[in-house]
């Protein structure tokens, strides 16, 4: 089983509004002009990463804490559908967090978050994960916004030392980081617990600070990857847009691939979904251990890397954070 730990929260997402004939021209950012309904839909990072492992069949759980409210009862509803258990999510009744989404044209979103005093970041830290437990999943707000925060990387520490295979996607949101240089000094306590590393070239250069920042490119990309790989984990994967994606080894290997061609509507969920199709995939491989992932060679990596490119271009594809079912990508 592959439990993935961390926030569910609702996005609100602004709908496509063709303006009506009395409002035509008039600039919806104006007083007098009309505002795009937003439209209520399950999210949360780790919360897409564990519907898409359901929908691509793998035996995952769910680790979070939500809300009593209605919006958590749909997202515990969108968990059971996509056949995912939810026996180790805690229940609370405060309320939902909810993320306002802002669609660029390119289809790429950035996030409001609306998280004082809500259900998820109040998850305390569970007992030990079952036996059956192969791999542990976390990122997002939820190793950010504490008391919950804490008791996540509790989790992270606790699981991988006795030997459960970890995974961190940081998915950075900025806006909710107040000391962006404590984070990245926390961060660096991560790698050591760490078996796969996966984060957009974006925010490989965030965490990598201003310094890299301001340099940007890839070798300031690559140049920190480096350097988190010789703190711990066994391989770090990059996406990069329309560029594909690329995975660096801890033995100084380097493969990428290209994206997958698609029109895009929005890539909501996209990074989540790669979260998702790599576990998948490298269960698939039999490599769901830090030694296994040290043994894959350039075949395996690119089986890998094309599976979740794949899986990513269908959920961008569609509106919101809607991950691919197996069927999808049976090709």
């Amino acid at each position: 089983m592959i439990v993935v730990a961390g926030e569910a929260l609702i996005d609100l997402v602004p709908s496509p509004q063709e303006p009506s004939p009395s409002s035509r021209g008039v600039d919806v950012a104006t007083p007098d002009g009309r505002l795009p309904a937003l439209q209520p839909q399950r999210g949360g990072g780790p919360y897409n990463t564990a519907v898409a492992l359901g929908r691509l069949g793998s035996p995952a759980a769910f680790c979070s804490r939500i809300s009593t409210d209605a919006f958590g009862a749909a997202l515990l509803h969108g968990l059971h559908s996509s056949g995912v258990d939810t026996s180790l999510v805690q229940r609370g009744s405060e309320p939902t967090t909810l993320a306002v989404a802002d669609i660029s044209p390119d289809g790429s979103a950035g996030y409001g978050f609306y998280a004082d005093g809500t259900a998820d970041r109040l998850f305390t830290l569970p007992p030990a994960l079952p036996a059956a437990v192969r791999a542990l999943s976390l990122g997002t707000c939820s190793l950010v916004l504490e008391p919950g925060a804490s008791a996540y990387e509790a989790l992270l520490h606790r699981e991988a030392r006795r030997g459960v295979f970890t995974a961190l996607d940081p998915n950075i949101r900025a806006g909710l980081i107040t000391d962006p240089d404590a984070y990245r000094s926390r961060f660096r306590t991560w790698l050591p617990d760490l078996a796969l590393l996966k984060m957009s070239e974006e925010d490989a250069l965030w965490l990598a600070g201003a310094g890299a920042a301001a340099g940007g490119g890839w070798d300031a990309v690559t140049a920190a990857a480096e350097e988190w790989l010789d703190a711990g984990p066994a391989a770090i994967v990059l996406t990069r847009g329309g560029s594909g994606m690329t995975v660096l080894t801890r033995g100084g290997g380097e493969l990428t691939v290209p994206g997958e061609r698609v029109e895009v509507v929005d890539t909501i969920g996209a990074g989540d979904t790669v979260n998702a199709a790599l576990l998948h995939r490298l269960d698939a491989h039999d490599a769901l251990s830090y030694a296994a992932v040290t043994t894959l060679g350039e075949d395996d990596w690119r089986d890998i890397l094309r599976f979740a490119a794949r899986a990513a271009a269908v959920t961008c594809s569609r509106a919101g954070a809607e991950p691919p079912f197996a069927g999808e990508l049976a090709a």
